[in-house]
């Protein structure tokens, strides 16, 4: 089965590393300035909102990306594939 693609222009995240042992969340804040484009398998793609996509990572991470784009194109497009 061929995997399915999508074209994204991604910026600053959040990186959840896991839980402590009382249940909260390990985050690492990521800011970088402006949107780079990437390519992401959209079988990664846990969730979409109107500011973040969650996206599955290595070793159980995950992480929380702002996006730059219309919310309705990807909810159209994910909706396609």
């Amino acid at each position: 089965m061929k995997q399915k693609f999508i074209e994204l222009s991604l910026g600053s995240h959040l990186i959840s590393h896991g839980y402590t042992t009382d249940n909260k969340e390990i985050t690492e804040e990521v800011k970088i300035e402006g949107f780079s484009k990437k390519i992401v398998a959209i079988s990664r793609i846990k969730s979409v909102s109107e500011k973040y996509i969650l996206i599955d990572y290595l070793s159980g991470r995950w992480i929380y990306w702002e996006y730059e784009g219309d919310y309705k194109f990807i909810k159209r497009v994910l909706l396609e594939k």
